[in-house]
């Protein structure tokens, strides 16, 4: 008999199934049994994978609830993948349908929050320009800029306060209630073996996903001006030199 690895695959993520047909046990006289015992610890194993990657997430709707919903996102999600540090990464949008979560709005954005910041920690190794490398070049160069960025560099806006929500729930930290309740938008980096998340200043998002795009620091400060008059190019510039965001100047083509 050949076996069928498909329907091996559907019957382990739904439990609605039967055994596949060709599943023995030597140890056992009840094969299905055994297949139910191995089919639940895959489940757990893939839940657990979801609380690591998604800390954050689980400590704002608790323990039970997010294995629930993570239980649920696993039978129909299963991995495409054997490197485990990239499962979840449909999870923020599955989190935007799942009507139990409703009343939690910015759950899903906090979860992309936590998804970019894996893929920081695993991202290529780089070195960041040093800030001299920013300092000596000639004014006249600067609109024309164009930079390339670390791979670890992502940003994840939101019309929710994610950045703090986030802060509060990824440690021991007490959470409080937000008094400044607005949108903030992520910038997630890594500098060595440490994942950083700040806070973008107005208009800093749109900005940096402009260059991160292959845009002009001219072209990329307009658009970001076009967005809110309270950007600041200064504070924009000074701070993505200050991060150790990129790693190459170029002029002209994108780089």
């Amino acid at each position: 008999m050949v076996f069928d690895q498909a329907r091996f695959t559907a019957a382990l993520f739904d439990p609605e199934r039967e055994v596949p047909a060709g599943i023995t046990s030597h140890t056992h006289p009840a094969p299905e049994k055994r297949f139910a015992v191995y089919r639940n610890n895959v489940i757990v194993g893939l839940v657990d994978a979801l609380a690591t990657r998604f800390p954050a997430v689980q400590r704002i709707v608790g323990e039970e609830f997010f294995r629930a919903m993570a239980g649920v996102f696993v039978r129909a999600h299963p991995p495409r993948s054997p490197l485990m540090m990239d499962y979840g990464e449909e999870l923020p949008d599955f989190i935007d349908g799942f009507a139990p979560a409703a009343e939690v709005p910015y759950l899903a954005d906090v979860a992309r929050l936590e998804a970019a910041r894996t893929r920081a920690f695993h991202a290529a190794d780089t070195v960041p320009l040093p800030p001299v490398a920013f300092s000596s070049l000639p004014a006249a160069d600067l609109e024309g800029l164009r930079l390339r960025f670390c791979p670890s560099v992502a940003i994840v806006r939101s019309p929710h306060p994610i950045v703090t929500i986030w802060a509060m729930n990824a440690d021991d930290a007490e959470p409080v209630p937000i008094e400044d309740w607005r949108g903030e938008d992520a910038l997630v980096s890594r500098d060595g073996f440490e994942v950083a998340v700040r806070r973008l200043p107005p208009g800093g998002a749109v900005f940096l996903s402009c260059l991160l795009a292959g845009e002009t620091l001219a072209d990329a400060a307009r658009t970001a001006i076009d967005e809110t008059g309270a950007f600041d190019l200064a504070e924009n510039l000074a701070g993505l030199i200050a991060a150790g965001l990129a790693i190459e100047i170029g002029g002209g083509e994108p780089v």
